[in-house]
């Protein structure tokens, strides 16, 4: 009761004890929205990977027929819940006399993309409709109908960094010209395709909307290899069941993926073996490896900037301890140990620790949750763009809080608050009555 009594009068007397409360809640304040806004980032960036390719990518070294009859037998192992085949090509895209955009295209399954990826929420459109993703266009039923991501259509807004989206659905309908081709031997063979716009894809991810087509597979493959025989893929997109190890069910599918090759394709061991069979996290894997190191970086360097909030509370509690020796030497001389002196003023430190990691982390979750309005506010005010899709692939700073971050800098906070009041608490406890109390 004693030292409760002490703390509290030392808070009413002593206001500057608030500033070492204050500098704990702007540390931790700061390290908890780098955390946040580093490990945010690269979650988010992962999923753009399976958002865009699904858990697993088959890829061989060349294309390859009867993708329909892989996916049969990959959907009948318990690993994988569904699988799509994709057919790529590169071409170019006439929107209007003079406006040629250089695209990737992508042959796809529109229903079975659905169940692997999720691609229907993509689409402005079709995006809430009951029947999925279609590529029809009801007033032109016999065209060639095709989704265009809506960086082909319109660039981001400088200032804003918003695209045109009514600009963009005014297109929806409209025919467009894709010019693409294959290569037999040494000549290249020119196709072209007039394609209905379907719907306009967007992701929030710039990389994936700024250059995608996609068509339907088969439409795809009439124009690249009309006198092949059977259905063509040259990647198949794999989701796997919720409650399947990754290495087992990659295990799985290289299984099932040599059997097919070997039986059905009649390719060589080194074709098979070539085959790349990998998760899309995997893939990302070197781009975020190297994001971890940057904010493991970022925090210490930050970190060690913020020791300086160490040093306060040894100089605040240093003066609180040398104005108040008469009522240290007091309550000694009342017959309290050394340690329990010592322990009043290290309790102390570890409860200003606990009330500024407390402000912290509510004004950390604050700054986080907030981050897009703060960047906004900004450029309103400013006219300064902090964040652009163009440079950091998404169209929002992702603003989720990670909490566990956050128990370590705030345990890490209270540690340093405890540790600056310890060497002033040892002064405290060295203090002898009978030279304080001599001439009172």
């Amino acid at each position: 009761m004693l030292k409760f009594f002490l703390w509290l009068r030392y808070l009413r007397k002593k206001k500057i004890v608030f500033l070492s409360i204050a500098a704990i809640a702007l540390v931790v304040s700061l390290l908890i929205a780098v955390s946040s806004l580093f490990t945010g980032f690269i979650k988010v960036f992962e999923q753009s990977a399976v958002k865009a390719m699904g858990d697993v990518v088959l890829e061989p070294p060349m294309s390859f027929a009867k993708y329909p009859l892989l996916i049969e037998q990959l959907e009948k192992i318990g690993a994988v819940e569904a699988a799509t085949g994709v057919l790529s090509a590169q071409g170019l895209l006439l929107l209007d006399k003079g406006d040629v955009r250089p695209v990737s295209i992508r042959g796809i399954e529109p229903e079975r993309r659905d169940k692997v990826t999720g691609f229907q929420q993509s689409l402005i459109k079709k995006n809430k409709s009951s029947e999925g993703s279609s590529f029809e266009v009801p007033d032109f039923p016999d065209r060639v109908s095709g989704f265009v991501s809506i960086g082909v259509l319109t660039e981001p807004d400088e200032e804003t960094d918003e695209y045109d989206f009514a600009a963009a659905e005014e297109m929806i309908g409209r025919q467009v010209i894709l010019t693409t081709g294959t290569v037999s031997g040494e000549q290249a063979i020119r196709k072209v395709i007039k394609v209905g716009i379907a719907d306009i894809v967007f992701t929030g991810v710039y990389e994936l909307d700024k250059s995608f087509v996609y068509l339907p597979i088969g439409e795809l493959q009439k124009k690249l290899y009309p006198d092949e025989d059977g259905q063509i893929a040259n990647q198949i997109q794999i989701k796997l069941a919720g409650d399947v190890e990754t290495v087992s069910a990659l295990a799985q599918i290289r299984g099932v993926w040599s059997d097919f090759a070997d039986k059905q394709l009649n390719w060589v061991p080194y074709l098979i073996n070539q085959t790349a069979i990998t998760t899309a996290k995997d893939l990302q894997s070197p781009y975020v490896t190297e994001l971890r190191k940057q904010m493991r970086i970022l925090i210490f360097i930050f970190g060690v900037v913020d020791c300086s909030v160490v040093l306060l509370i040894i100089c605040i509690f240093y003066m609180i301890v040398r104005l108040k020796q008469r009522d240290i030497a007091t309550i000694k001389s009342c017959g309290a140990a050394s340690g329990s002196v010592c322990w009043i003023f290290v309790a102390f430190g570890f409860c200003v620790g606990i009330a500024g990691s407390l402000f912290g982390v509510l004004l950390g979750y604050l700054i986080t949750n907030n981050i897009n309005v703060i960047e906004e506010c900004i450029r309103k005010i400013f006219g300064l763009k902090l964040w652009k899709s163009s440079v950091y692939m998404f169209s929002e700073i992702p603003n989720e809080v990670n909490w566990l971050w956050a128990l370590a800098i705030v345990s890490i906070a209270i540690a340093a608050a405890v540790f600056g009041a310890l060497i002033p608490a040892i002064v405290a406890a060295r203090t002898k009555p009978v030279e304080i109390l001599r001439y009172e």
